[in-house]
């Protein structure tokens, strides 16, 4: 006689599955965080490489016209001048664009168009949410490439000064510009006196969203309607903004084309700290600030060409220093 016997098999209960559940979520939660920060470590580390090629670029400019390049020109009706960012183009692999610029002309002018339309991988920070370009604003002139490093202008107010400043709202009020670029100066690396290491040259700012109906903090230029003296005055009165109210909205069109210079597209100010509000303050005033989407603060390229993370808990005044190539305030790497 043959015997057949049965082995029984026991499920899991409902209690047990519920916990393997339960685990696994646990398991999951702690680990996207994790997975998060390594991606956005990455895309730092890229922002910082993007960041030390304009440093190089800077250098090599420098060494062939002994100066650094205009930070921009007055703009005339129609006109509208190149950027820092065009002229240095030609010194960082990128010189079959800057072939195709005729700085004869203006950065909007048709013969241009090509240039601006082209894309610098250099000049994107992937940490920002890639921002299209409405199709009108692209027909309109705008080109359809943007950039998210801008030029360091320094402590100072003003948008136009000296014989650029054709309506004498700044001349003699307003101390003059001593970051490393403005309008219609070149500076050499002999005049920062301050010492090239507690310079800074470029940093960032996000792109913008190209909608004045819509409001973002971090990278819309707003209005407040005053017309402050001092950068404290600046700073103060841009933080009191009420933002939500849209008469209050300045500029929206913020970060391209990377061939126009202009405080919306390739310029910022050591007047307010890292990832404060930027402000406008017409006529000829103004307080953009550098800004990103790195959780805590921004890179910015020294004039030496290093490239260091400034948090946004930063003290003002070692930031406005930082900002100046003149001032001889005494500053150290480990109090920023």
């Amino acid at each position: 006689m043959i015997r057949s016997s049965s082995t029984g098999r026991r499920g899991f209960t409902l209690i047990e599955l519920l916990v393997v559940i339960a685990i696994i979520a646990v398991l999951i939660s702690l680990l996207l965080p994790a997975v998060q920060s390594a991606r956005e470590a990455a895309r730092r580390t890229q922002c910082i490489n993007n960041m030390k090629q304009l440093g190089l670029a800077m250098h090599n400019y420098h060494d062939t016209n002994n100066a650094l390049p205009l930070g921009r020109t007055l703009q005339v009706g129609t006109f509208r001048p190149f950027s820092q960012f065009a002229r240095i183009l030609g010194y960082m692999e990128q010189k079959n664009v800057f072939d195709t610029i005729n700085f004869n002309l203006g950065s909007y002018d048709i013969q241009n168009v090509t240039a601006s339309a082209v894309t610098i991988q250099s000049f994107l920070c992937p940490s920002d949410i890639s921002t299209q370009i409405p199709q009108g604003l692209v027909m309109a002139g705008f080109g359809s490439a943007g950039i998210n490093y801008r030029a360091n202008e320094g402590t100072s107010l003003a948008m136009w000064y000296g014989v650029e400043d054709t309506a004498n709202v700044n001349n003699g009020i307003l101390p003059p510009p001593n970051g490393l670029f403005f309008s219609a100066q070149s500076i050499s690396f002999g005049g920062i006196t301050d010492g090239t290491s507690n310079t800074a040259a470029f940093s960032e700012h996000v792109m913008g969203d190209f909608n004045n109906s819509v409001v973002t903090d971090l990278s819309d230029t707003f209005r407040p309607g005053t017309f402050p003296a001092t950068p404290d005055d600046a700073y103060t009165q841009c933080r009191a903004t009420a933002i939500g109210n849209l008469a209050n909205q300045g500029y929206s069109n913020v970060g391209a084309p990377w061939t126009y210079g202009y405080h919306s597209t390739t310029s910022y100010w050591h007047i307010a700290p890292p990832n404060a509000r930027s402000c406008m303050f017409p006529p000829a005033r103004i307080a953009t600030t550098s800004n990103s989407r790195h959780p805590g603060g921004v890179n910015m390229t020294m004039a030496d060409g290093s490239v260091r993370f400034v948090k946004n808990s930063v003290n003002i005044v070692t930031w406005r220093a930082i900002g100046t190539r003149n001032g001889g305030e005494v500053i150290s790497s480990d109090s920023y």
